[in-house]
């Protein structure tokens, strides 16, 4: 089967979204799909994968994301394919995914980080002249309101949700396809090494209670909100605790917001990582307390570490959780107590290495082997409609 998959970055850096679509790709060419990226990116080379490249010049940034659309679905005018999958909004798409849940969505998920009020009407004032923001919600109009509609992926069921409120989209003509990640395959001895190293690397002692965070927008990931539940543990437990928080949002901001809440020392930044794997093998719990993911990698992987999990329902990641049995869910960004109270829970041992074992039973259940071979038979499905 020849396919096209349209995504404007594949850059894994970025986030998430282009993280697991570098393992759904190799998840792809496995299952023997002729595939075609069309993307700004220039990955590294993949054997069997071919990569057209996009290029966009233009010194208005709001303009680049148009214009790949425009010149991307020109390009697959040029060949033929039997799917087109586009992750980043595509008009020639035959199946849309999109990975980042609806734009929609994060425009109102991004509102909420603002407390009620004057703040928050301003930021809803200013996105009237986000010409971006603006683009892209139009782009999303056409896609799913239009005539011709694609099929579409979604997530989890916090985005069939998303669909069905903003775009009242037609459920005959959504997939739910939940999110995948790869096993975490280390053995024990790599496990209690990279323990090791990572403590040793910043100070943390074996008895420290570790809580670690791990984003690349730490606003809308909820950090501010983690500061503010590890200020009331400080101040009214005597729990061993420490946090690093792992992500390349790091600033002199943050450092100011961390020691302002009396936190130096205790939380520490240690930038970008590549072995997100390492530091969940040295934490003890995993903090997640975002108000906007359509399903989180971070969480799932986590998950599937053995890493006992905290987030919030607004994580479609969240319905893989049974509370107080494999993680927890908090149902409001802004309770901090919530999630504080979590964090106290999760201090014992006992508590956690129960919980670790429960999380681990999803491992097959959130594959991306499963995932990739979900979407293949969506594709089939597909061309089967004609």
């Amino acid at each position: 089967m020849k396919v096209a998959l349209v995504i404007e970055w594949l850059d894994a850096w970025r986030g998430g979204a282009e993280t697991s679509t570098e393992q759904f790709v190799r998840h792809l060419l496995r299952l023997g799909v002729e595939l075609t990226v069309f993307t700004r990116s220039r990955p590294s080379p993949t054997p069997d994968l071919r990569v057209r490249s996009i290029s966009v010049t233009t010194p208005a940034r709001s303009q680049r994301t148009r214009l790949f659309a425009q010149r991307a679905a020109a390009a697959l005018r040029e060949e033929r394919f039997d799917v087109v999958h586009a992750i980043s909004p595509c008009q020639a798409a035959d199946v849309y995914e999109p990975r980042g849940g609806t734009v929609a969505e994060t425009v109102l998920r991004n509102l909420a980080i603002r407390p009620p009020g004057l703040w928050r009407e301003f930021k809803r004032a200013a996105n009237r002249f986000n010409y971006k923001q603006r683009l892209m919600l139009k782009f999303e109009r056409e896609l799913l309101g239009g005539r011709r509609k694609p099929m579409v992926i979604a997530l989890s069921d916090y985005v069939v949700r998303q669909l069905r409120e903003h775009y009242d989209f037609p459920t005959a003509r959504i997939r739910k396809v939940f999110n995948g990640v790869d096993p975490d395959c280390a053995d024990s001895a790599t496990r209690r090494k990279d323990r090791a190293d990572i403590r040793s690397l910043y100070d943390i002692r074996e008895d420290d209670y570790l809580a670690i965070m791990v984003a690349h927008n730490f606003k809308l990931k909820g950090l501010r909100r983690w500061l503010e539940a590890f200020r009331l543990l400080a101040e009214g437990t005597d729990l061993p605790l420490r946090s690093l928080v792992i992500g390349k949002d790091a600033s002199l901001l943050w450092e100011r917001i961390t020691a302002r809440e009396g936190l130096s020392g205790r939380v520490k930044f240690t930038g970008p990582t590549r072995r997100a794997s390492a530091f969940f093998h040295a934490a003890d719990i995993l903090v997640h307390p975002t108000y906007y993911d359509p399903c989180s990698r971070v969480v799932l992987e986590a998950m599937v570490a053995g890493l006992p999990v905290i987030t919030t329902r607004y994580d479609g990641a969240s319905e893989m959780i049974e509370n107080g049995v494999n993680g927890f869910v908090v149902e409001e960004v802004g309770c901090v107590r919530a999630l504080a109270d979590r964090v106290v829970h999760l201090a014992d041992p006992d508590v956690r290495a129960k919980m670790a074992v429960e999380a681990l039973k999803l491992t097959d259940r959130v594959s991306m082997e499963r995932h990739a071979a979900a979407v293949y038979r969506v594709y089939q499905e597909t061309v089967e409609a004609g």
